[in-house]
C-alpha cells in the first residue's frame, strides 16, 4: 500500500482521530479510506447516471472571505447552464452560506459539487438530489 501525504487542519485532524476511536477504526488512514470511498462512490451508487436531477448544494464558509467568495463566484459561472437560483445569507456573525439549485444530469451536477468542495477555506459542503425521471417519481409517489 502507498504512503501518501496531506494537509489538513489540526481541528479536523483532531475529528478524524476522535472519530476513529469512537467509531473502532484502527486509525487516520482507515476513516480517510473508507471517506475518500464514499466521496467516489455517492454518485455512482444512485444509479441515475445520464438522467435530469434536481440538486440544492449548500456551502458554508468564513464571514468575510473575499478569495473564497470569487472562486464560488467562478464556479458558479463554469456551470451557469445547469445553476436554477442562488441566494447568499449570514449565519450567526461568523459564517456566510450561498444555496445554489442545479438541474442537470448527475455526472455535471457532480462535477460543480466537486468544484466547491476544491474550494480552500470552504467549511462545508452538503447537498440533496432529487430525480426529475418521470418513471422515478411514479415509482416513488406510488410505494
Amino acid at each position: 500500500m502507498s504512503v501518501v501525504s496531506i494537509s489538513m487542519p489540526e481541528a479536523l485532524l483532531e475529528r478524524i482521530d476522535e472519530f476513529a476511536e469512537e467509531h473502532g477504526y484502527s486509525g487516520r488512514s482507515e476513516v480517510v479510506r473508507e471517506g475518500t470511498r464514499t466521496l467516489f462512490e455517492e454518485f455512482q451508487e444512485q444509479h441515475i447516471e445520464g438522467q435530469k436531477q434536481m440538486c440544492t448544494v449548500t456551502v458554508v464558509f468564513e464571514y468575510c472571505q473575499p478569495a473564497v467568495q470569487e472562486r464560488l463566484t467562478r464556479a458558479r459561472h463554469e456551470y451557469d447552464a445547469i445553476v436554477s437560483a442562488t441566494t447568499h445569507t449570514h449565519v450567526q456573525d461568523q459564517y456566510c452560506m450561498e444555496l445554489y439549485v442545479l438541474e442537470g444530469t448527475t455526472e455535471v451536477l457532480s462535477g460543480f459539487v466537486n468544484s466547491v468542495r476544491a474550494v480552500p477555506n470552504v467549511q462545508a459542503v452538503d447537498y440533496s438530489i432529487a430525480s426529475l425521471d418521470d418513471a422515478h417519481i411514479d415509482q416513488r409517489i406510488k410505494s
